[in-house]
């Protein structure tokens, strides 16, 4: 069971924070590796299963669009609130510290630990599938052992000083983005007017209707858009914080959209739609096809190198929410010690790295929606109203981000993320509320036991 080490407000007080030392660069950068992943390289033929024909592409852009106006929800969350840990703080701050905020803060961290190894690991598992492409001979435990390995490999790496790692996020994110737009121009230098003709004229329906098939496609969109919030979660690192967190976060949506438009057209004019919707190496195929075995081989060991930046980042981010709640009382205490000289979390990331580990145990098979519904019925929804609790307080900061045509973006992505939770399977859905029923069991078995909100007696 999960207990406070520590009442409300005392573990904030007794640990020092980390420096900030991320700008925009650096912030964009940790967002953009986030983004760009093994994530479209694995879920492009999904996507093509899912619904076949034009109406794959408009898929692409409806969750473009919802991320936009959810990545407004994050950036004035972000600016309003500065902290490492994220949605842990949006979520207490707008909910009440010594009240409700409790619950929902409790719930994210909960969240956190079941979702987070599964985040981190998808990330992982990817990059050992891609390794198996150029080692053919590697057996299931092996991908297995090679994906656990990355993730310790990657806490390794990030148990330094902050900065440094700023360093390297920002050499790999513009090899990924470099690898991306190689890619994508390759298919477009030998685009295939025939194929994509044949493309937008397909009938095919989804097999399970229109709306179901649409909203599969919007899942796995925002999947693989997902990210633009990690600079949210590093948001005490951040220099500058109420500019930079929204400039971050609404400035990698476009760029990472735009990519994977790109990346969808090229493989539509160059690769078949059968062979492209049943390919386990999407990528690999299509560049086969441009530039044979050498082409293919290249692209692979991008693709490697774009997941490994992936589960990195993603793991940097993450390790931030149990310390973050550490530093509230919500958790451990021991998460909230920084280490004596480079001041980053020692323990919350060493949990994290190695709980992702043990995640690579896991397949990828409905990995993408068990996570997308959890975090939408735990996080997503509740930080939309947060953001019009905040803005009704009178002590708002003059210089808090302020989302353009409010209350808008709010009502589109709430809409957006009710259609896409309600157009899963309900096996996916049901994993939702089990997790949060059991969650909420244990945050009120607490309180009534520390005499805590909401069985504090007056």
């Amino acid at each position: 069971m999960l207990q406070p080490a520590l009442e409300p407000h005392t573990a904030s007080t007794a640990q020092p924070a980390p420096p900030r030392v991320i700008g925009f660069w650096g912030g964009l950068s940790a967002n953009l590796l986030n983004m760009v992943g093994v994530g479209p390289f694995i879920t492009i033929p999904l996507a093509l299963s899912a619904l076949a024909g034009p109406q794959v592409l408009l898929g692409w852009i409806v969750g473009a669009l919802l991320c936009l106006c959810d990545g407004m929800v994050w950036a004035e969350l972000g600016s309003a609130i500065p902290e490492s840990g994220g949605p842990y703080h949006y979520l207490r701050e707008a909910y009440g510290r010594e009240k409700a905020g409790q619950l929902f803060g409790f719930l994210y961290l909960w969240q956190t630990l079941l979702t987070a190894p599964l985040s981190i690991g998808s990330a992982a598992v990817g990059f050992a599938q891609y390794l198996a492409f150029l080692l053919p001979g590697m057996t299931h435990w092996q991908q297995v052992l090679a994906a656990a390995l990355l993730c310790l490999c990657n806490t390794a790496v990030l148990y330094r000083k902050i900065d440094s790692v700023q360093h390297l996020s920002l050499l790999v994110s513009m090899l990924v983005i470099g690898a991306c737009v190689w890619i994508v121009g390759s298919g477009l230098l030998h685009f295939n007017m025939r194929l994509a003709m044949e493309f937008m004229h397909t009938t095919t329906k989804s097999p399970n209707g229109f709306w179901l098939g649409f909203g599969a496609v919007a899942l796995i969109a925002v999947y693989d858009y997902g990210g633009y919030n990690n600079v949210c979660m590093l948001g005490g690192e951040i220099k500058r914080p109420r500019r930079t967190i929204p400039l971050a976060v609404l400035c990698s949506i476009p760029i990472v959209a735009v990519l994977y438009l790109g990346l969808n057209m090229a493989i539509i004019g160059v690769l078949p739609l059968q062979q492209a919707a049943q390919s386990k190496a999407v990528v690999a195929d299509f560049m086969q096809v441009i530039y044979g075995h050498l082409g293919s081989t290249l692209a692979v060991i991008l693709i490697i190198v774009a997941s490994w930046a992936s589960a990195l980042v993603v793991l940097l981010g993450y390790s931030r929410v149990p310390f973050a709640a550490a530093r509230e009382g919500q958790f451990f205490s021991v998460f909230a010690r920084l280490h004596p000289k480079g001041r980053f979390p020692t323990v919350a990331l060493l949990f994290t790295g190695i709980t992702a580990a043990f995640a690579c145990l896991l397949s990828l098979d409905a990995l993408i929606a068990t996570l997308m519904v959890i975090q939408i019925m735990f996080q997503y929804i509740a930080q939309c109203f947060a953001v019009v609790i905040l803005r009704r307080r009178k002590e708002r900061n003059p210089d808090t981000f302020a989302m353009p045509l409010y209350p808008w973006p709010i009502v589109i992505s709430l809409i957006g993320w009710l259609y896409i939770a309600f157009t899963s399977p309900w096996r996916y859905v049901l994993a939702g509320v089990i997790a949060l029923l059991g969650g909420s069991v244990i945050f009120f078995l607490q309180a009534w036991r520390q005499n805590t909100w909401p069985f504090r007696h007056p």
